[in-house]
C-alpha cells in the first residue's frame, strides 16, 4: 500500500512541533503496517471547519491521478471537522480508489467502523462549535438551502 500524510494545524497558536509530531506518529503507523509513504500535504495555521486548505485541495486532486491508496492522518479531525466536508471529501477520495486512515482510532472496515467515523466527525464538529461559540458557529455555517 502507498500512502500520502496530510497533516494541518489550525491556528496561530499552535506551533510547527504539532505537525511534526503528527507526521512522528504517522510514520511510525506506516512503519508498523508496512506501509509505504509516497509523500505528504500540510496546512499549517488553518482551521478544518473549511475544505479552503491549499495543501487538502492538492491532494484531493492529486488523489485522481492514482499515485497513492491511502491518506492517513493523525485523527480524523486533521481531516475536517465539518461533517458534510468529511462525507464529501471521503466519497471523492473512495471514488478514486483511496481510503481515510486514521494513526491514533482504530476504525474498522465493518458496520460498526461507519457508525464510529460518523461519531468521530461529530464530535469533531462538535469540538469546533464549542471552540467557537454556537452562535459564530450557527452564523459562519453553510447549511444546504431547503428551498425548491
Amino acid at each position: 500500500m502507498r500512502c500520502v500524510i496530510y497533516a494541518r494545524y489550525s491556528s496561530s497558536e499552535q506551533r510547527e512541533e504539532s505537525v511534526e509530531g503528527q507526521l512522528r506518529e504517522c510514520k511510525e503507523y506506516a512503519e508498523r503496517h508496512n506501509i509505504t509513504i509516497v509523500g505528504d500535504y500540510i496546512d499549517r495555521a488553518l482551521s478544518a471547519r473549511s475544505d479552503d486548505r491549499p495543501e487538502f485541495q492538492k491532494m484531493i486532486r492529486d488523489s485522481a491521478k492514482k499515485q497513492f491508496d491511502v491518506v492517513l492522518v493523525w485523527k480524523l479531525d486533521r481531516f475536517s471537522r465539518n461533517r458534510l466536508d468529511a462525507a464529501t471529501y471521503r466519497a471523492i477520495l473512495k471514488r478514486n480508489g483511496v481510503k481515510v486512515i486514521s494513526a491514533k482510532e482504530n476504525i474498522s472496515d465493518g458496520p460498526e467502523g461507519i457508525i464510529l467515523e460518523a461519531m468521530l466527525d461529530g464530535m469533531a464538529e462538535y469540538y469546533e462549535c464549542v471552540n467557537l461559540g454556537a452562535t459564530l458557529y450557527l452564523r459562519n455555517s453553510q447549511a444546504p438551502s431547503l428551498s425548491a
